[in-house]
């Protein structure tokens, strides 16, 4: 079994990483899905063996690439941030370019807004945002891969409006 914490636009609150610093190091792997990719430095350099970045949108100058792949027990998944994909408008594109890789989950970021949703097989998890709601703590997910088995649960506020001007 191994347990994932998957982070998203963070935008700048590296404070609100540091607050997970306990949880990130009980954990097998963190993902951080873009804009806000360098609020992960310390974690990377603490946990270099268990972080997986890639930029977003607003990463600017970022050296991450905008998107990954990874093996976990038996499923394969997609990572990205997600405005390449479209996936303020839907998630189809997304949901077909992670089935043309073969993967199983597809992790995006980019709406704030944390989902979990199936679609063409590929089941679509976005952690929504670390940053905002200000003083509400924002969101992220816990996963737990087991063989083939994936159980997601979005921690924390899921829904709300506020936008960010880059986006």
């Amino acid at each position: 079994m191994k347990k994932l914490i998957i982070l998203s636009d963070t935008h700048g609150n590296a404070k609100a990483v540091e607050k997970l610093l306990p949880l990130i190091a009980e954990n097998d792997y963190v993902l951080h899905l873009g804009d806000g990719s360098g609020d992960m430095r310390d974690v990377l350099s603490v946990y270099p063996e268990k972080v997986y970045l890639c930029g977003g949108n607003c990463d600017f100058f970022s050296s991450y690439p905008i998107e990954g792949e990874l093996e976990i027990e038996y499923l394969k998944i997609f990572y990205c941030h997600g405005h390449k994909y479209g996936v303020k408008s839907d998630l189809e594109k997304l949901a077909l370019e992670a089935k043309r890789r073969g993967c199983d989950i597809a992790l995006y970021g980019h709406t704030h807004r944390a989902s979990i949703d199936t679609l063409h097989g590929v089941t679509l998890i976005n952690p929504g945002s670390l940053r905002f709601p200000l003083d509400k703590g924002g969101s992220y997910c816990y996963l737990v891969i087991h063989k083939d088995k994936a159980v997601p649960t979005i921690v924390g506020d899921r829904m709300y409006e506020r936008e960010l001007p880059c986006t």
